[in-house]
């Protein structure tokens, strides 16, 4: 029987082996922990992260008094895009890694695209 971080491992090259961030679009990708979530927008082809949030983020930091809510989630996910717009990045290709699409990930994803990105 495999353990519960095998599984969830298997998940996240799964969801990779389909997804691949270019210069044109590229990679949103989203790591949530215990307490705080992040979220990275990745040019694969160079291997470089272009714009990156969290609720570690300065901006955030005062704003946020819990932050592993869904209400962190979207201050994450407002301040991703208004960043990767301010870079000239519209479309990105999201990345859920190995988490179910409910949620804190949800909640980054909808507010990333009502600030303005296309996925």
């Amino acid at each position: 029987m495999k353990k519960a971080r095998e599984r969830f491992n298997y998940r996240v090259k799964r969801v990779r082996a389909k997804i691949r961030g270019s210069q044109d679009k590229p990679r949103l990708s989203v790591y949530r922990g215990n307490k705080h979530i992040y979220a990275q927008i990745i040019d694969d082809d160079k291997g470089i992260t272009l714009a990156s949030s969290s609720t570690l983020s300065e901006e955030l930091k005062g704003q946020l008094k819990v932050t592993d809510t869904v209400a962190a989630a979207k201050s994450v996910g407002d301040l991703i895009a208004k960043k990767a717009v301010e870079k000239g990045i519209k479309k990105v290709v999201f990345d859920r890694r190995g988490y179910a699409y409910i949620g804190k990930v949800k909640a980054l994803a909808d507010a990333a695209r009502a600030g303005g990105l296309e996925f």
